[in-house]
């Protein structure tokens, strides 16, 4: 089993910061690509940021330059640091991480996801 655990939501006020982790633990052969998403209520889900294995990265055109994207892959861990935050930043931000396992002597690859953290911008 895999598991995506999320940390480091919360409540900031505009243009303050805070930093996301996400740590993939268990049967983990090699994570390819790691990413954030998020999803504000009443929208769909929507892509943040990605960061490949290489340390090759994507944003969202509405975060470049404030927010970035990081991993520590001796951890298995994403960070998402998100500077000049605005009130429409608020969201559920979701961890999504590509990654390859065995299953049966074979290596095959998934996706998951993080439980989901609560990051609310007041203005």
């Amino acid at each position: 089993q895999v598991q995506l655990v999320e940390s480091g939501g919360g409540l900031v006020q505009a243009g303050g910061s805070l930093r996301l982790s996400c740590a993939a633990s268990g049967s983990i052969f090699s994570i390819n690509a790691m990413g954030w998403y998020r999803q504000a209520p009443g929208k769909q889900r929507e892509l943040v940021a990605t960061i490949a294995s290489t340390g090759s990265t994507n944003y969202a055109d509405s975060v470049k330059g404030r927010f970035t994207i990081s991993r520590d892959n001796a951890k298995n861990t994403v960070y998402l640091q998100m500077n000049s935050l605005k009130p429409e930043d608020t969201a559920v931000y979701y961890c999504n991480t590509n990654l390859l396992k065995w299953e049966l002597a074979v290596l095959k690859q998934y996706d998951y996801w993080g439980q989901g953290t609560q990051v609310t911008v007041s203005s």
